[in-house]
Formats: C-alpha cells, structure tokens, sequence
C-alpha cells in the first residue's frame, strides 16, 4: 500500500488526464496505474482515459476514478481521437498527458480554444513523430531527456521527471512457495522477453554454486528458456513461477536482486531492490548505468557477458559487507529521488508551472 501526503490544498483540485492505449501488463502500464492512484490520493483530480482491461480499469475505480475506456484501433479508428477531444472538454484538465506511441497517435491536435496543455510521457526512446500534437515532452529518465533533445526538441519544453515505487521497507520477506523453508535465493523480474536477457542470467548460474535463482514473469520467451535450463541441467535450481502481481514480499526475501537485461531505458525492478534495500547487481543498459553508482548503490556488469555476472554475483553472496553496503545505499538512494511524495511534488511543480 501507498501512504500519500495530501498536498498543500489549492483552491481548486489540480486536473490531469492520462491517456493511455498500453496492454495487460508492463512496466509502463504499471506506473500509469499507480500515478493515478496516487495522484488522486494527493488530492489531484484525475481523468485515466485508456484502451479496456477489465483488471485495470476496476483497480481505478477501486481507487475512486472514473475511467474512460475508448479503443484505439488502427489507422481505421476515426472515434478515438474525437472522443478523447469530448473527454478533455469537459473535464478541462491543466495538462493532459499520453502514454507511448499509441495514446500520443490520438492525441487531438491543440486549438485555440483548448484549455489544456497536451504533454508525451516516454519512458523509452521512442519515435518522436508520434509526438507531433504534444507541446512539451516527459522522460523518465535523464538518458531519454537528453537523447529527446539531441533530436531537436527545445529543451524547456523536454522535461524529467522520474518513476516511484512503493515504500517496500516494511513488507515481511515472503518465500515463493517452489523453494524449501529458509532457503537464500536469487531473483529477477520481468517479461520473458529476449530484451530481458535471462538467458545470460541462466547461463551465469553454471558460475555460481548453490543458490537457486527465481525468475518472475511471463512472455513468449518461456519455452526458450526452459529448454536453456534443461541444456544447463539447471531444472533443480530454476524457477519460472510466472506473474506474481505483487512480488514486493520476494524482493525483500531474496540474497540478491538481478537485473540481466540487454535494453532497459529505466529499470523499475532496480528501484523496487533500492526500495526494499536489497543488493541489486544488474547490466550496464542505459536505465541501470544511470541508477546504479557501482559499489555504492549496486554492482554494474557488461551486457551479455555471463561470465562477468557470474563474477559479481559471486561477489556479493561471498561477501556480507559489500552486500550490506550496496544495499543500505540503494536505500540511499530511493529516499532521495525515488519515493512517492518526492516524485508526486515533482508532477504537482511540474503541472502547475508549464506554459503552453
């Protein structure tokens, strides 16, 4: 659960829109339902106009929202947009903020007339030309900020702003139910996804003895990777127990949270490990360099080179210190930057100050 502050109370509620086309699950999609959540318990008036999931779209209106479902089709769709025009109408919201390529493709074009400044959120590096009705840009991470401004946008219009995850300190350890009592383990998360790189992960357990390693998540990749595991002659050792919706208890259970990756623009998984101040070992992609300030807050290693994530995570499970270092600093870390009521005031700044 969140604890949210309200803020400073204004004479009228803050109004944003979020718009949103994203699919079932993803780290996206993910944030996009606890912004709103939050936001709303901040105090701000929110709209989440978005693509239909049943389980979505009920965890919102769980949380006191009132969400618009509209398709967003193809290039046949001819409603959308128009309808998205009728919904921001009528709520007038300050900002009114898309989600990725899809929601930015329907976003209306800006009138006159409008009330509302239309804003991108990416949390990648996206094709820009989606974003041709937007008047100012989010990246999530300064990598994205700078990269989208190498690009030609202005740069006060370009603007960061980071994810949070929840406060994970006081969730009791929680083992996954394949693995005995008491038993230390790894784990990563994430889609099952060659991007993902958990097969370099399941290649570097040859180097590392005994613990097993606990990989959370679904995707087209699975077949792939249980056939890996099977070649490694890893099946006693390999978990894949599929999507655990809330995994925030394993995070605090495990020896050492592993970020494999070959493409990761940011890394929630990383700030989830900051948050439960659990070692975080993870690949030099361009979110986890970012993140990760090697032996301070987390170890680094080369993308796909097993070997050397073998080596680091060796490392940490042979030395209690450095473990306990890196992980009281991811901690470090995610109070300063990476909290709730920190990112939310950054929204709140943000939203309140922008100029069409």
């Amino acid at each position: 659960m969140l604890t949210i502050l309200p803020l400073s109370p204004p004479l009228r509620p803050l109004k944003i829109a979020h718009i949103m086309a994203g699919s079932a699950t993803g780290g996206a999609e993910l944030f996009y339902e606890r912004l709103c959540l939050a936001q709303t318990a901040s105090g701000m008036s929110i709209l989440p106009i978005l693509r239909p999931h049943a389980a979505r779209v009920q965890l919102l209106r769980d949380g006191g929202l009132i969400p618009i479902e509209l398709p967003f089709g193809g290039f046949t769709d001819f409603s959308t947009r128009r309808h998205i025009r009728r919904a921001l109408q009528a709520f007038a919201p300050r900002i009114a903020v898309a989600w990725m390529n899809r929601a930015a493709r329907f976003m209306p074009r800006p009138q006159k007339s409008d009330s509302w400044i239309t804003v991108g959120r990416l949390g990648g590096f996206y094709d820009l030309s989606y974003y041709r009705h937007c008047t100012h840009l989010i990246g999530n991470t300064r990598g994205i900020t700078q990269w989208i401004c190498q690009q030609g946008w202005a740069t006060d219009r370009v603007h960061y702003l980071p994810n949070f995850v929840a406060d994970l300190a006081g969730i009791p350890p929680t083992l996954p139910d394949c693995l005995p009592k008491n038993t230390p383990f790894l784990l990563a998360l994430g889609r099952l996804h060659p991007n993902k790189g958990f097969d370099v992960l399941i290649r570097a357990l040859r180097n590392v003895p005994r613990l097993p390693l606990v990989i959370v998540g679904e995707g087209p990749e699975r077949p792939a990777l249980e056939a890996l595991i099977r070649q490694e002659c890893l099946t006693e050792r390999v978990f894949l127990p599929g999507w655990i919706t809330n995994p925030g208890g394993l995070i605090r259970a495990c020896s050492v949270l592993v970020c494999p990756s070959r493409h990761e623009p940011l890394g929630n998984v990383i700030l989830e490990g900051f948050s439960a101040a659990c070692p975080v070992v993870a690949t030099a992609a361009q979110g986890p360099t970012e993140l990760i300030c090697p032996s301070k807050n987390g170890l680094l290693t080369p993308i796909d080179d097993a070997k050397s994530l073998a080596h680091a995570l060796n490392e940490v499970i042979e030395n209690p210190h450095l473990a306990q270092q890196i992980a009281q600093g991811g901690r470090h870390s995610y109070e300063q930057f990476f909290t709730p009521q920190r990112v939310l005031n950054a929204w709140h700044h943000f939203a309140t100050t922008i100029e069409a």
